[in-house]
């Protein structure tokens, strides 16, 4: 089903996200949302900033247009390493202006869980009641018993950590507990504990012109989820002769720009599909032995255990034509190395989402394509700050996460995830998909949540009694959103990205500073002034330097300080609106695991049990798990669970992303919503005719654990056997009818597996 969108709409759209740029013959995205603005004859005042709109800290850069101390128009920023701006970059201007924006600290008057009623109060009496109520939960149970949660933006994770640390809880937790960080997992149980690798390579593994030979798109769709990083990848196939396998249940628009090779895979099959590729390799004499024979762990245990993969038994597993799988295995070996594989968030939403991961990891060592141009390629002297989590020297998580392990919540749910946790890269997050659990036992009395949405996680409900049942909750956000506020105790207004200064962007090695372009709407703060100021209300005033209106500042300056990156605060002010490059201290080098690059300690290796590349894991083999990447069919699916399957005969796929919104975000934007104004869910031609479905109908998604209605969009984006529905809707919650079954390993929830049925309402 089409939206109807007007001309006015598609004409604001399609030149925000380039398409109708050179017809409409001009660099500036669209005019204001208030008309006046545009006939007025002020002068325009131009301002620099970065956008946050893809779930990213400070990423794409913008020109901002004023006129009357307003933002009338937004421009993309020609000389800035990401030249566009999308949709979602452009209608932020209505975000920034939204009359429905939470304004000033509201504490409820009824009941938690009943529709919330809220009063409003002043900030002092806001601060005065956390501290009251978490000291309290300290004094009376232990600091540890307070949960310390941040959602999006990503922005102020490292305040929240100093937050959670100085008070004395290592229990601070990120929506990347159900997003990315099962991906950095299977990394360090491949590669070692150790951020320069695990941190940098996730996602960020992209083909380079002239040097990549293949490259492989596992279950992500960049032309939607990432759209400023698709002139690079155009430039690898078209100037750099690369070879593009596109792995993807849908025919998305990356599969038409970029597949050589599609293979529309059953969901969570792409591990047996990994294996097959390795043992095609192996087979072919196409991997690089010297590497493996100095340089790894388990190999001979691997390589027979791949043997089983053949490209018949794989083509049955995951329900491709054997011809196209054995297409993608003859690029693989004759194209040659180096190659990359390219990941996002959706291979960790399986129940054997970490072994599939390993298995594709172990793609790029097998063919030499390791810290090479072209390959997977760490950085050269990285610096001691990243980009969601900061500088660890300022989050404490390096000094004090040590100390309060012991005190974890989630090592008897999932031990190998709290055990990988890298404290001295400043990584610390609990495993929050059993946040019902650490409040039904007792562990988690309180918390502080920066940015969360209970949508986020399966069976919503659960999460939302979870938070019923605390002795205190206090939120900050943009809006009021009932979905999680009507079980929290308080809401405290958030400043937007246009409105703050912290933190950094950085690309690389050159950072850049972002300073507020305009004054917080009412009485909205700063995140980082918002964890400085409690804690100097819990009685942390020198950790947290008074804080006040010059938090923010401080936390920079701290922050550029403890990274090591020897440049200060005026240094970026006196660049900006310009970044400023860091410098290498020494010339550039791949291959670093020969030279010490890749441990801790400086010597040559990983920094795993072995000190090599694990092919077998000896972590998973500790806790008793099998060591190899094991391949094993979804739990909820037609194969594990024939008989659910006769009632529930589709797979549900969802978490899929679309060009105009970033999960829950930007429902509030009247231009996004004009390109999609309520809940969609796909389903294949075949499938709707077997089910009496036309595109337009109402229908109904159903599941052992409930159902949601959406409107129907009769696609061949989808297989035949699959449902995709887009998440993130307050009226029809997609996570509300998914399993609460988790990876044992990383213990993330099965998003893309899953039995429903649809029916026509």
């Amino acid at each position: 089903m089409m939206p109807k969108i007007t001309r006015r709409t598609f004409l604001k759209i399609t030149a925000a996200t380039g398409v109708g740029a050179s017809v409409l013959g001009k660099n500036v995205l669209f005019q204001s949302a208030d008309p006046a603005l545009a006939e007025s004859t002020s002068p325009e005042v131009v301002k620099y900033s970065h956008c946050v709109q893809c779930n990213h800290t400070p990423f794409c850069g913008m020109k901002l247009i004023f006129k009357d101390d307003k933002l009338y128009r937004i421009e993309k920023r020609s000389d800035y390493n990401n030249n566009l701006i999308c949709a979602k970059g452009v209608a932020a201007i209505q975000e920034l202006y939204d009359p429905e924006r939470l304004l000033y600290p509201m504490k409820r008057t009824n009941p938690k869980g009943e529709p919330a009623q809220w009063e409003r109060i002043s900030w002092d009496e806001a601060l005065e009641t956390i501290a009251e109520k978490l000291n309290g939960v300290k004094e009376k149970y232990g600091a540890e018993k307070v949960a310390f949660i941040t959602g999006d933006p990503k922005e102020p994770r490292s305040a929240l950590m100093r937050l959670a640390y100085t008070f004395g809880s290592p229990n601070f937790g990120t929506e990347s507990s159900t997003c990315f960080l099962a991906l950095d997992l299977s990394c360090k149980l491949t590669f070692g504990k150790n951020h320069f690798l695990s941190g940098p390579f996730g996602p960020g593994a992209n083909p380079v012109p002239g040097k990549t030979k293949v490259a492989i798109f596992w279950g992500t769709n960049p032309a939607w989820s990432a759209p400023f990083s698709v002139a690079g990848l155009r430039n690898a196939k078209e100037k750099g002769n690369c070879k593009y396998i596109v792995v993807d249940p849908r025919v998305t628009p990356t599969v038409h720009t970029f597949a050589d090779v599609h293979l529309q895979i059953r969901p969570g099959t792409d591990g047996a599909l990994a294996l097959c590729f390795a043992n095609a390799l192996i087979e072919n004499d196409a991997y690089d032995k010297e590497f493996i024979e100095k340089w790894t762990h388990g190999f001979e245990e691997y390589a027979e255990y791949c043997k089983q993969f053949t490209v018949d038994k794989v083509a049955e597993i995951c329900d491709v034509p054997a011809e196209r799988i054995q297409a993608a295995c003859d690029i693989l070996v004759q194209q040659g190395s180096p190659i990359v594989c390219k990941t996002a968030a959706a291979w960790p939403h399986h129940v054997n989402g970490v072994n599939s991961h390993r298995a594709m990891w172990l793609l790029m060592p097998l063919t030499g394509s390791l810290d090479v141009p072209g390959g997977l390629k760490a950085p050269d002297e990285p610096m001691d700050f990243d980009m969601w989590n900061g500088s660890p020297g300022f989050s404490l998580a390096r000094d004090l996460l040590p100390k309060l392990d012991d005190k974890r919540v989630d090592r008897k749910y999932v031990p190998i995830w709290a055990d990988m946790e890298d404290y001295y890269a400043g990584q610390g997050n609990l495993q929050l998909n059993f946040l019902p659990e650490y409040v039904r036992d007792g562990d988690i009395r309180a918390c502080v949540a920066l940015g969360t949405n209970a949508m986020m996680w399966p069976q919503t409900q659960e999460y939302q009694k979870a938070f019923q049942d605390m002795e205190f909750v206090v939120s900050a956000d943009f809006y009021i959103r009932p979905q999680t506020h009507d079980y929290v105790d308080m809401i405290l207004p958030a400043a937007m990205s246009f409105e703050r200064s912290c933190p950094l962007a950085r690309f690389g090695r050159k950072l850049y500073l972002r300073e507020p372009v305009v004054k917080p709407a009412g009485e909205a703060r700063p995140d980082y002034r918002i964890c400085c100021d409690i804690g100097v209300a819990l009685g942390y005033a020198d950790e947290f330097w008074g804080g006040g209106e010059k938090s923010e500042e401080n936390c920079l300056i701290e922050t550029l300080k403890t990274s090591g990156c020897g440049v200060t605060l005026e240094d970026l002010r006196a660049a900006s609106p310009e970044g400023v490059v860091i410098p290498l201290k020494g010339e550039p080098q791949d291959k670093k695991y020969e030279t010490g690059g890749f441990r801790y300690d400086g010597k040559p290796g990983f920094e795993t049990p072995t000190g090599k590349l694990e092919f077998t894991s000896e972590v998973l083999r500790k806790y008793g798990f099998d060591p190899l990447p094991i391949y094993k069919e979804p739990t909820q699916g037609p194969v594990s669970s024939p008989e659910i399957a006769k009632e529930y005969p589709l797979i549900l796929n969802s978490g899929s992303r679309v060009p105009m919104y970033t999960h829950s975000k930007q429902r509030h934007t009247p231009w996004l919503r004009d390109l999609m104004p309520e809940p969609i869910c796909r389903l294949s031609p075949k499938a709707a005719r077997e089910r009496g479905i036309e595109d337009g109908d109402e229908v109904e998604l159903s599941t052992q654990f409930g159902a949601v209605r959406a409107k129907a969009e009769v696609t061949n984006i989808v297989r035949d056997d699959t449902i995709d529905m887009f998440h993130g809707w307050e009226q029809a919650n997609v996570n509300l009818v998914h399993a609460r079954d988790f990876d044992p390993i990383s213990g993330f929830p099965s998003y893309k597996e899953g039995l429903c049925q649809v029916t026509k309402v």
